[in-house]
């Protein structure tokens, strides 16, 4: 079965290029949202099966709250951030990471650590 991915990104064209990469990787784009508000009931649907999470979203919003939904349905998921990791809440650490820039083969490793 094709893997169904959530992107959580509030850049328009950075979001487009995430769903070509999920395309050329022959995994299934979920759904966009670029915002909790957005997220949370696209989680709570339950039609997908790992998400990557931009950390950072518009007026200074973390994907915290996004995660903690996904982690209580045991939904894998990937954060994506341009820092190193330290704008990452704690708890959440362990998580593996995507690095901005984004490439494909980053994408690729990424998912690949959720299984």
């Amino acid at each position: 079965m094709t893997m169904r991915v959530l992107l959580v990104e509030d850049e328009p064209l950075i979001a487009m290029m995430l769903e070509d990469f999920l395309d050329a990787l022959d995994r299934q784009h979920a759904g966009t949202a670029d915002s909790v508000a957005a997220a949370l009931p696209m989680v709570a649907e339950g039609e997908l099966d790992a998400a990557i999470l931009d950390v950072n979203l518009r007026g200074g919003e973390k994907s915290f709250a996004i995660a903690e939904a996904l982690a209580a349905k045991n939904i894998p998921f990937v954060f994506a951030s341009g820092g190193g990791g330290e704008d990452i809440a704690p708890e959440y650490r362990d998580r593996p990471m995507l690095p901005k820039p984004y490439t494909m083969e980053g994408v690729e490793q990424a998912l690949a650590q959720l299984g």
